[in-house]
């Protein structure tokens, strides 16, 4: 971070900037400045740095090719062409155009002209690593692991440091299914670079895929050797024990890992789900609380402590916790779902209402959304309202239940009628369910008899 704190050239630019000074910068100078913007994402500094080098430098071939890299960032693709014309009789020997030319090309969708165009560049043999990669990325976007992994294996060779070709070509060996040669490429890596922290880590992610657990927590126990701050690995590791049902060493590894973090509310809800795993409540619900003392709003940890609470017995806590989170999370429908359930457990069917409101709306396909809701309006006794949820639930259902219910709601309305009608239909579409309908809703005890028989007459 050094070069962008103690940068003299950038404070020479920027207090003449802010006093309106010029002062003068030979190319190179002004080249620095540039580069230094557009490392740091700068754009706008990027190219007020551009027009200043032009005004002095006006045939500078290098800060020309800077406002090219400036115009490709802001995707000004018109101007950007214009510029390439102009400087393609002069540069097509200058790496630096050749990589924004293939560039705009690749930014425009056309990978094939791109590549065609990064060939070119390494002939001047200058940047190999970073056209490699280039090289690679575009076959990636062509759908081509194939050729994506050789440029990635090569960029690799330039510089054997560096992780993202590495990360690369094990996607790329992934992509093509080829796991023996993947492990064989990581293992021969290993062997030169023993204390590569990319390549353990991707040695434990290709076990932990393959679910051999025991040999990924292998390639983390070498990660956190190397570096024992690593605070993901450890995550990756409790995941391994976890998977292997190993729990109480799951838990081992999250307290090592709570040393290192700044935020410990998932770590501890980690915890508590490995001790309610192993039937340990009451240490379970003392993480999730710990949690939650940790960040408040963490809803993870209290519906987790809403199903303690329940198998404990503790509705009232259930029903607390269930709604805070809720709240949090209002898009959730599994937690619409438990809230509404703990409501009615509890009696208190109106409130049930917003959830299996939220439910219908979101999932109108889901027959026991329809069911539940019309059900809880007729131990309201809001039969018309019931009556309304039911009419739109049949035109997506067209079950026997919800005629049973409807005819239930129209006899209680008085409208014998219609409540007939929609008997006749239920019988018609299901008898079998008439005996269990009549416990439900006495009110349509005697009607069953007689609608059973016009239905039998019927047929």
């Amino acid at each position: 971070m050094e070069e962008y704190f103690g940068n003299e050239l950038v404070k020479k630019f920027e207090e003449m900037m802010e006093n309106n000074d010029e002062f003068y910068f030979d190319t190179e100078e002004l080249e620095d400045i540039i580069v230094y913007y557009l490392e740091l994402g700068d754009f706008n500094y990027a190219d007020t740095a551009v027009n200043y080098g032009l005004r002095l430098h006006p045939n500078s071939l290098g800060i020309k090719i800077k406002k090219l890299e400036v115009l490709l960032e802001w995707e000004e693709y018109n101007m950007a062409k214009e510029l390439i014309d102009e400087l393609k009789g002069s540069s097509m020997e200058n790496t630096d155009f050749l990589v924004c030319y293939a560039k705009y090309y690749s930014n425009l969708g056309n990978p094939r002209k791109s590549i065609e165009i990064c060939k070119k560049a390494l002939e001047l043999r200058e940047e190999e690593n970073f056209l490699h990669n280039f090289i690679a990325d575009e076959y990636v976007n062509l759908g081509d692991p194939f050729n994506a992994l050789k440029h990635y294996k090569k960029a690799l060779q330039e510089d054997p440091t560096d992780d993202y070709a590495l990360e690369n070509c094990m996607v790329c060996f992934n992509d093509l299914n080829r796991s023996e040669e993947a492990i064989a490429f990581l293992n021969e890596y290993l062997d030169e670079f023993a204390y590569s922290e990319t390549a353990w880590l991707e040695y434990g992610q290709f076990y932990f895929n393959k679910k051999n657990y025991e040999e990924a927590i292998k390639g983390y126990d070498y990660l956190l050797a190397i570096n024992s701050n690593s605070v993901g690995v450890y995550a990756n590791k409790a995941a391994c024990y976890e998977a292997l049902g190993k729990y109480q060493n799951a838990i081992d590894v999250y307290k090592e890992m709570l040393e290192l973090e700044y935020t410990q509310a998932f770590t501890y809800y980690k915890i508590g789900l490995c001790h309610k795993a192993l039937k340990q409540p009451i240490l379970a619900l003392n993480a999730f609380q710990k949690s939650l003392r940790e960040d408040p709003q963490f809803y993870l940890a209290m519906m987790e402590q809403s199903y303690l609470y329940e198998e404990m017995g503790g509705m009232s806590e259930a029903l607390h916790f269930a709604k805070e989170a809720t709240q949090l999370n209002e898009t959730n429908l599994d937690y619409q779902k438990r809230l509404a359930f703990l409501f009615i457990d509890s009696g208190k069917f109106e409130e049930s209402l917003s959830c299996l409101d939220k439910l219908v709306e979101a999932e109108p396909s889901r027959f026991y959304n329809w069911y539940a809701y019309s059900e809880v309006l007729m131990l309201l006794g809001e039969y018309g309202e019931a009556v309304e949820v039911l009419i739109k639930a049949l035109k997506r259902h067209d079950r026997a239940e919800l005629y049973y219910q409807l005819s239930n709601c129209y006899f209680n309305l008085k409208k014998q009628e219609k409540g007939v009608e929609s008997l006749q239909k239920a019988l018609s579409l299901d008898p079998s369910l008439a005996p269990d309908m009549q416990k439900k809703y006495p009110f349509i005890k005697d009607e069953v008899k007689k609608a059973k028989a016009k239905v039998k007459k019927k047929n």
